[in-house]
Parts: C-alpha cells; structure tokens; sequence
C-alpha cells in the first residue's frame, strides 16, 4: 500500500494500515499491523509495528523514518508467510517476525485474514504517552492510501527485482543486500524494541526474543 500521512500537527491521531483475521478480539485473534502514530507539527512521525498471534500481542517495535511521510506516497508493505513476516518501507524491511512454532510460539498461518485501513483519535496514548492531546480546530486530519496490491505467495509471477533487492522475493531468508538494510535501519531508526524492554518483562524476555 502507498500511504501519505497526515501533515502538520497530527498529534493524537494513528493511521493504520493492518491484517487481521474475521475474529474479534479473543484467544483466536490474529493481526499485523503497521500503525503511524502522529506528532506535533516538526517532530517526526512514530512508525509502530506489531504481531498478534493467538490472542497476543505485546510485541512491538518502534521506527522514525527516514524521511517526511506527510509528503509524498511512499509503499508500505508485509509480506506473510508461512516461514516468516516481514514489514518493509519502500522496499526495505525493517522487521522480521520468524515462525517459532518449533519453541512453542504460536505464529498467524492458518486463518485467513482482511486487510483494514484507519485514521482514528487515539489521543490518550499516541503521542508521548497521552500527553499531547488531538488539537480539533486542526481537523479535518486527511490521510491518503493508493495503489494497493497484494501477490500470493503461490503466484508463479516472476519478480527478478523482487522486494529484496536482487534476491528471490519469495525466498526463506533475507539476501546478504536486505540484511545490510534491515541492520542500517535497526541501527539508525529503531526506538523501542520489545525485545530489549526488561523493565517490562522482569520475569524474562519472551521466548522468541531468546
């Protein structure tokens, strides 16, 4: 999907763009999401990402971007598979959640699921915390989405370019080019990785962390 976000102060406001399955939330709920959470007019935009799996989440990782997304589209993608999700940006990724089912990490493959799009007022959290409040005399707050594609992954289609640069865009692993990307990205961009958060898990890093 290519998204421009909404420009100036945003702040309060998430714009979405996800998959989830037909269930509502429960012990059978599934999502990935891709969730941009705006900011006051000169801060930049928090790319949030998530996994839900089987009823849980909690496993987000936090982004800035590495340009302003308020103004011009850029592709947001997720490519989901049985093996694997991966988030990219213009063609970069910057996360990868590995199936674990091997270690007893329930991973979203055997439901079908629906792609949403949103732009809703989640002023009690998105913006330092809750802290900065939706500033209404700024509405209407306008998001763009266009040209939304979707390929199975069983599409014989050849991708010679592919998502990752020169590799197979359908292959089990990131090529040696995407791995340099996804590490510059962690590097320079990441702010939160659920991952690192001890103070939240005391009891120990969940298990795919491990």
């Amino acid at each position: 999907m290519q998204l421009k976000l909404v420009a100036g102060n945003s702040a309060g406001t998430v714009t979405a763009y996800y998959v989830s399955n037909l269930s509502s939330q429960g012990p059978t709920h599934d999502e990935i999401d891709f969730e941009f959470l705006g900011n006051v007019s000169g801060d930049p935009y928090i790319l949030h990402t998530n996994v839900f799996t089987q009823g849980k989440g909690n496993r987000e990782q936090q982004f800035y971007l590495w340009f302003d997304p308020t103004k011009n589209f850029h592709t947001y993608s997720i490519i989901w598979k049985p093996q694997h999700i991966t988030f990219l940006v213009d063609n970069t990724p910057i996360r990868v959640f590995n199936n674990g089912e091997n270690r007893g990490i329930p991973f979203p493959k055997n439901q079908a699921m629906r792609i949403y799009s949103s732009l809703w007022n989640a002023d009690d959290w998105a913006t330092r915390g809750g802290l900065v409040k939706a500033d209404w005399s700024k509405a209407p707050f306008t998001a763009y989405y266009r040209n939304f594609q979707v390929t199975p992954v069983s599409s014989s289609r050849s991708r010679s370019s592919g998502e990752f640069g020169n590799g197979d865009w359908q292959s089990n692993a990131l090529d040696a080019s995407a791995r340099r990307r996804l590490r510059w990205v962690q590097k320079n961009f990441m702010i939160y990785n659920y991952c690192t958060d001890f103070k939240r898990f005391p009891q120990g890093l969940p298990t795919e962390c491990k």
